[in-house]
């Protein structure tokens, strides 16, 4: 008697919503086809990629099925686990499952594929020591050497060396036979992390995945974790969804940093995708950083995890000391400090730690000479008489130019007064370095940006300007840190202004010497900065999140964002079966509007899944498309 035919259900590698779901077909008995593998199947008249999620001996299909057209690979790299994992981040960012996929799988490599599989090596338990500084940080280790899943919210103290610490941890899951997955959100944190995990487990332990390293290394890295050759896989925000069997921790460190964003749909965040993952799998999760998010504390407050602090003392005694600039009595004392860009306090710190041969740190929010500039007289801002944008400086001596079409004003006159001067809003690095040469010029000033970044200070006495997210390692610490126009953070006209302020500020701070000295350009009177000076992330964000409750914001609530052509993201939303309050519409450009959505939490999934189901609605009709964004960065 015959065997009937293998049914595989096939995701489709096809963005239409209206198509988010599995297609059965039938498996060739000559076709070594496997879950998780690579396929092609014929979809209307045409063939296109596939992953088959799950075989199966029947179907609830009625009509005639079709037969797998080709084996692109007998290589499983989609696992049951993944397949989960995707299916649940795209139901909470209203995706489909073929988008999520599409950012878990990297492109394939034939002759990757080829090569032989390697030995998985043991891991030894590494030594507690030096998680006993932190409260219940020794508890941690001992819970993953224990095969138990851990959940916390961990805040290092100035000058951790933090990469060795998840380096320590993931050891300790491996030790007992479990994967860990650890997140960082660029490629410097990556290169840190990959050393340390070199150092503490050994070589051949683990891989890293990036896209920096290419296409031919990325597969080889992910092949090498889907075949079970290493229990350990780190990387940037893709590595959230490594193929790693018998998980056990998943880490991220420096959750608020926006890198961890994904810029393709369903745009999920590498926390969000941890976090789920570590829930559907039973496994450990490691939140980390010099600051604490609001989503991280709201972990903590409903108990889903504990939090890890060191002891008021450890703080002290490995922080720098952290002076303001700004408030009332330091004006009574530096009558400059309110007016001038480097107070004499500043001033001070940088020739001190330069006369002990320290490098000296000075970080700036923008990039550039001067990236914007307003009417000298009368303060107006200055727009570019072609498009209406902003106007900045390129140099010294140099016409204004639009920071939109480029027009060179070279005749610009205020549209307010009339006058043919300006002045600088903001100051770029380009032009702090030109200044600070000036102010010392016998010692090296370097610039370190997004577009030139330096990999390491400049041994012995230096000054690095650096901007924020870019700032090189100093070999034994700066002796001075120098956080400037800190203005400019602070008064973006965003949620999260505070508290990207303080992230950014705690991670220059954290670079410093334990006896060197960090100033603050800023009233000292502020939250955020009384935050930085006790170095109390926790204390700001029961803060953050008790404003945001208040006020009806994430995380406590959820936000979808309908982003579309004027009056369609109105029409979504009123035809939704659910209620959702509406804020705006807000207009993008000329042809285009922005509405906002927001839900209590616990009614988060329900608007996804009936976005998801409206956005396959309007595709299906040829509707105009209208981009849905769940908790977008700007909002949450």
């Amino acid at each position: 008697m015959d065997e009937s035919p293998a049914i595989a259900a096939v995701c489709i590698d096809q963005p239409l919503p209206q198509l988010d779901r599995l297609f059965d077909y039938l498996v060739p008995a000559d076709m070594d086809v496997r879950p998780g593998c690579r396929v092609r199947v014929r979809f209307g008249r045409r063939k296109v990629a596939g992953f088959v999620i799950a075989l199966k001996p029947s179907t609830d299909f009625t009509g005639k099925l079709l037969w797998i057209s080709e084996l692109v690979s007998p290589e499983p790299v989609v696992t049951e686990e993944v397949a989960v994992l995707a299916r649940a981040v795209a139901d909470r960012y209203a995706g489909t499952m073929s988008d999520v996929l599409r950012l878990a799988v990297p492109e394939r490599r034939v002759k990757v594929e080829s090569e032989a599989r390697g030995e998985v090596l043991d891991v030894a338990a590494p030594s507690p020591d030096h998680w006993k500084r932190y409260n219940a940080g020794e508890a941690f280790l001992r819970a993953l050497r224990e095969q138990k899943s851990p959940r916390a919210v961990w805040n290092a103290v100035p000058g951790e060396d933090w990469p060795a610490r998840f380096a320590e941890a993931a050891a300790a899951t491996a030790s007992a036979g479990r994967g860990a997955v650890l997140v960082v959100p660029d490629q410097t944190d990556l290169d840190r992390l990959d050393a340390a995990l070199e150092a503490v487990l050994g070589p051949d332990r683990h891989v890293v995945l990036s896209a920096q390293a290419g296409p031919t290394k990325r597969y080889r890295a992910f092949l090498k974790a889907a075949r079970g050759d290493v229990r350990i896989v780190a990387g940037t925000r893709a590595a959230a969804f490594a193929p790693v069997a018998d998980l056990g921790l998943t880490a991220i460190w420096d959750d608020g940093d926006g890198s961890h964003i994904d810029r393709h749909a369903p745009y999920p965040h590498a926390r969000e995708v941890l976090l789920t993952r570590a829930n559907l799998a039973e496994a450990a999760c490691l939140v980390g950083g010099n600051a604490r998010t609001p989503q991280a504390q709201l972990l903590v407050e409903t108990d889903w995890a504990k939090s890890i602090l060191a002891p008021r003392g450890e703080i002290r005694s490995a922080a720098p000391r952290i002076v303001p600039v700004g408030d009332e009595s330091d004006l009574e004392r530096d009558p400059s400090g309110g007016t001038a860009r480097l107070p004499t306090v500043a001033w001070e710190a940088a020739r001190a730690a330069l006369a002990k041969q320290r490098p000296v740190l000075v970080q700036v929010p923008r990039r550039g000479y001067v990236p914007a500039v307003s009417c000298q007289r009368c303060r107006t801002r200055s727009a570019c008489p072609n498009c209406s944008g902003p106007l900045r400086l390129l140099g010294p001596r140099r016409d204004p130019v639009c920071g939109w079409c480029g027009t060179v004003a070279r005749d610009f006159r205020c549209a307010e007064c009339g006058s043919n001067r300006v002045r600088a809003i903001v100051i770029g690095a380009e032009r702090t370095v030109e200044e600070l040469a000036q102010a010392f010029p016998d010692t090296q000033v370097v610039e370190s940006t997004g577009a030139n970044r330096l990999d390491a200070a400049p041994p012995g006495a230096a000054v690095v300007v650096a901007t924020p997210g870019v700032e090189p390692l100093a070999a034994e610490g700066y002796g001075a840190v120098l956080l400037l126009d800190t203005w400019a953070l602070l008064t973006r006209a965003e949620l999260t202004a505070s508290e990207e302020a303080l992230r950014r500020w705690m991670n220059a701070v954290a670079l410093a010497r334990h006896d060197g000295t960090a100033v603050v350009v800023a009233d000292g009177g502020l939250a955020v900065v009384q935050a930085l000076m006790r170095w109390d992330p926790a204390w700001f964000a029961v803060r953050e999140l008790e404003d945001r409750a208040e006020l009806g914001f994430p995380p406590v609530m959820r936000f979808a964002a309908l982003t579309g052509p004027n009056g369609e993201p109105e029409k979504l939303a009123t035809d939704l079966p659910i209620h959702a309050e509406a804020i705006g519409p807000i207009p993008v450009d000329e042809h285009t509007e922005r509405l906002l959505l927001r839900v209590r939490r616990r009614d988060g999934a329900a608007l996804a899944a009936v976005l998801a189901r409206a956005t396959a609605e309007r595709a299906g009709a040829k509707s105009e498309p209208v981009r849905v964004q769940i908790d977008p960065r700007e909002i949450a």
